[in-house]
């Protein structure tokens, strides 16, 4: 959610970024919102002259009755009811208006950054860099649940019959493969100097609004029934909603984390060839890290947050490139975003495995997240979240790229201190 300041003093700043994210039809909601608060604004000035005045009669009244003014202090009791009554009408009013004003500002756009690529779709994207190059390989690389069946470590048909298309279960060494991941990424950012954190996996509704979009929520969250309570789609949403409601002291910034949870989405996306096995799933875990800053610190943050990611991945021998997300590619809560892509060696082609975003303020404007700066003003902190690994996509990625012609899979250095010093998985 956007400054309310920006429609006020910079209607067009705010209209020419609608324009640069592709999404005209949200125009007249700028007007709407600019002509809502003078509205609210005008309510508010008569609101407090009619207080005023109510007051100053309220002491005449008194006067009056001292005075055995018997007649004149009725009627002026007259004027003070028929102003309470307009009061309760415009109390009202301006509580209608209040509403209405926030409902429109969550769908209005965060201002994007000035160097963010303008374009109409993720075709529009644009490289970065390219962290190491890709190898394809000597061989065919079947798909990958033809990899993970040739080393006994998935089973499809059973989760089907347990809960459906979209979940899955992973067995022996794979399954420990996939352990081994999320362990080892807790520990690379734990070395970065984030602090490690299990969070909890349902949040609140309101929590929900807080750190993400409407259009987004209805896409993606699963509501537990009967409760408030909704399953977490990622860990960035309960990790930022750990500061709502706060005042942060700036000498204690940034607070840098590494999240783990298991994630819960209601979407499962296109059904294309990409969309079989384990590619896009219902259910799934990540290791998470969440920053949450100074303004001033937030695009050093942002930059250290990708690259940290990029590294890991290379650290496993997994070639990957950072991919700028174009203005109407980027979320509407969103300055800013990098993809990590990973090198596909079957389809030759990179695809997503993490996205680190900036957020701006735009989350803790919603949350009431601030920070007392050093030069004594208050603001609303940056959010800044990132994608270390998530299996079971990242599982793909390493699969492919780690896989030799005979169907084993190699382990690379710097995960064989979790996989019990194994050099590699077998293919049985």
């Amino acid at each position: 959610m956007i400054d309310i300041n920006l429609i006020r003093n910079d209607l067009e700043l705010v209209k020419e970024n609608i324009r640069k994210k592709f999404q005209d039809h949200k125009l007249e909601l700028a007007d709407k919102v600019y002509s809502l608060d003078i509205e609210n604004r005008q309510l508010k000035q008569r609101v407090e002259e009619i207080r005023a005045k109510r007051n100053v009669l309220s002491k005449l009244i008194g006067q009056k009755m001292q005075q055995k003014l018997v007649e004149e202090a009725n009627l002026l009791k007259n004027e003070v009811k028929n102003l309470g009554d307009e009061l309760v009408s415009l109390e009202q009013k301006q509580i209608d208006v209040d509403s209405e004003i926030k409902s429109i500002m969550m769908v209005i756009p965060n201002i994007i950054a000035d160097d963010v690529p303008i374009g109409k779709d993720d075709s529009e994207n644009v490289v970065v860099k390219v962290y190491s190059e890709p190898k394809d390989k000597s061989f065919d690389v079947p798909y990958h649940t033809e990899i993970l069946e040739k080393l006994a470590g998935i089973d499809l048909e059973a989760s089907r019959k347990v809960s459906g298309n979209g979940f899955y279960y992973l067995v022996g060494d794979v399954a420990r493969l996939h352990s081994a991941l999320t362990s080892y990424a807790r520990d690379f950012m734990i070395e970065k100097g984030y602090t490690y954190v299990i969070p909890p996996f349902m949040i609140r509704g309101e929590v929900v609004t807080g750190v993400m979009s409407f259009e987004e929520m209805d896409a993606m969250m699963y509501k537990i029934e009967g409760e408030d309570l909704y399953l977490i789609g990622t860990s960035e949403h309960s990790m930022i909603a750990k500061f709502r409601d706060s005042i942060l002291d700036a000498k204690n910034m940034p607070y840098e984390y590494t999240s783990y949870s298991p994630c819960f989405r209601k979407e499962v996306g296109a059904h294309g060839i990409e969309e079989r096995g384990i590619y896009r799933v219902h259910q799934f875990e990540k290791q998470e890290m969440i920053v949450v800053c100074s303004v001033e610190d937030s695009n050093k943050h942002f930059e250290n947050m990708y690259n940290y990611t990029a590294e890991f991945f290379t650290s496993l021998d997994i070639p990957v490139r950072a991919l700028e997300c174009c203005s109407g590619d980027l979320a509407d809560l969103k300055v800013k975003s990098i993809d990590i892509e990973a090198y596909s060696p079957r389809q030759k082609k990179y695809f997503e495995v993490g996205s680190c975003s900036n957020l701006g303020d735009a989350q803790a404007r919603r949350l009431a997240i601030r920070y007392d700066a050093e030069d004594g003003t208050r603001k609303f902190a940056h959010t800044l979240n990132n994608t270390v690994v998530a299996p079971p996509r990242m599982l793909i990625a390493f699969l492919e790229n780690n896989l030799c012609e005979d169907g084993s899979v190699n382990i690379p250095k710097a995960l064989q201190p979790y996989m019990g010093e194994k050099t590699k998985i077998s293919s049985k």
